[in-house]
């Protein structure tokens, strides 16, 4: 079974499902959204979506929000949850199955705030990184919102070090879902100016304890320029 098989099938376990709808909203994108006088105007794209703990917080407070992630079971539950918010037809129409590196059913510049927290980590390689990217340059409007949550290679999730891939340097063994592509604060930085983006504010990294050892999340917000 190849790396993305093994990827994809992780993603859908129903217990990691409801593991991950059982979440809390993202406290900053709870209070980035605070911020907005007119949610029902804000076309929001919630970017590998999970199980729907920031699609719902969004509809719920009125945001004109759709959703995507590569994964059919996570796709069915946000479904599931944003239909007890809007309805089973809007549900339907606002949240997609698509990978991150593919949204070719949006036009140009269309949202005005994209969420992608622990989704660009996914990537496999630098290409599959980049389309990512791209695509989130492409669909976010100019002075446009991006909300970014990415893991660090200085994580150790089971207590050991990562392992670096050798045929690519930001690519790392260790995590339970497969090959992440892992980046620390600067270079986060550096990756999303030469796509398009400049910080808003600073770039920050947080450590979480895990069962068996810890997490390093950065964390950044950027302005489309």
């Amino acid at each position: 079974m190849t790396a993305r098989a093994v990827t994809d099938s992780f993603w859908e376990d129903p217990g990691l499902v409801r593991r991950f709808a059982s979440r809390d909203p993202d406290h900053r994108l709870q209070k980035l959204i605070a911020e907005f006088p007119d949610p029902a105007s804000v076309r929001v794209l919630d970017l590998g979506c999970a199980g729907g703990r920031n699609t719902v917080l969004l509809a719920e407070r009125g945001f004109d929000v759709v959703a995507v992630d590569a994964s059919a079971a996570m796709v069915a539950e946000t479904r599931r949850r944003v239909a007890q918010v809007v309805g089973a037809a809007a549900a339907g129409r606002r949240v997609q199955q698509a990978p991150m590196d593919n949204l070719t059913q949006f036009p140009d510049r269309h949202f005005d705030l994209t969420v992608a927290l622990g989704i660009y980590h996914q990537a496999h390689s630098r290409e599959e990184w980049n389309r990512a990217l791209v695509e989130t340059a492409r669909v976010t409007r100019m002075g446009g919102t991006l909300l970014v949550a990415v893991f660090s290679p200085r994580s150790q999730p089971h207590g050991t070090p990562l392992v670096r891939i050798a045929h690519d340097l930001s690519v790392y063994q260790g995590f339970a879902s497969g090959p992440l592509f892992l980046v620390e604060p600067d270079q986060l930085d550096r990756e999303l100016v030469a796509h398009g983006f400049e910080p808003w504010e600073t770039t920050k990294s947080v450590t979480v304890e895990t069962d068996g050892g810890f997490r390093v999340t950065v964390n950044g917000c950027y302005r489309r320029v």
